[in-house]
């Protein structure tokens, strides 16, 4: 929460060879933040990147002041966005979160106004509702994302159009009380989320968006990651 009471908002931002996209991604905050008149700060949580990033990450610091930027390196083998989440929070002083990528994939946009019509504790952004959808794919892995979407929602049935995206608002009490019950990794991360979040009776509001494909670098999606994926839906079927 704010000094003066307001709304304060926490960006976390995983970051791992991000050095191109970093300064317009936080410029893009930034500007939207402070356009909007929100309180924010943006912890950027970097899991050891040899590319430079974390030094990208601190001259960003200097120029926008350590109130506003905030560095925090995390190295381990179990990395994932759960992990970077948990060590984010640890160091988040607002009271909503703002959880998404920092490869330039979303455009930066404000969920405030989406959460204060219904009083959301979740707001997410969705490809597949409204004029959402998505730019720079494939075929193959649009395939991939919608045939990964609608098997999720015959299996869980779970209230929201898009369970894989990564850019989304929590409450910060919220956010803590899924990740206690969240046991995924990976891209399962996110739809056991908002499975959970719906088992727990918390509201989900969505706003629609357009994914824009990686500006800069590699997709970390292979085959691993979706037979990774099928096996923590089978999980979260037979347990939910």
């Amino acid at each position: 929460m704010a000094a003066d009471g307001g709304d304060k908002f926490s960006v976390l931002l995983p970051t791992y060879n991000e050095r191109e996209n970093l300064p317009l991604v936080v410029w893009l905050l930034v500007r939207t933040f402070r356009q909007s008149g929100n309180n924010f700060e943006i912890i950027i949580i970097d899991d050891g990147s040899p590319d430079g990033t974390q030094e990208i990450a601190e001259q960003l610091e200097k120029i926008y002041g350590s109130d506003k930027i905030v560095m925090r390196e995390i190295t381990s083998i179990l990395f994932s966005s759960g992990t970077a989440y948990i060590h984010g929070m640890k160091h988040a002083t607002g009271n909503f979160i703002v959880i998404m990528d920092a490869d330039l994939s979303h455009h930066v946009s404000l969920y405030s106004i989406k959460q204060k019509e219904g009083n959301f504790d979740i707001v997410s952004g969705t490809r597949y509702k409204g004029n959402g959808g998505v730019y720079g794919w494939d075929l193959k892995r649009k395939l991939i994302s919608r045939g990964a979407n609608f098997i999720t929602q015959v299996l869980l049935r779970p209230g929201a159009s898009d369970l894989t995206g990564s850019f989304r608002l929590y409450r910060k009490e919220v956010l803590q009380k899924l990740m206690e019950k969240c046991v995924s990794k990976g891209y399962v991360f996110q739809m056991e989320m908002i499975v959970r979040a719906r088992q727990l009776g918390y509201t989900i509001g969505e706003v629609p968006i357009s994914f824009v494909d990686r500006v800069y670098g590699e997709s970390k999606l292979g085959g691993n990651e979706i037979v990774s994926f099928l096996k923590g839906l089978l999980t979260l079927f037979a347990t939910t």
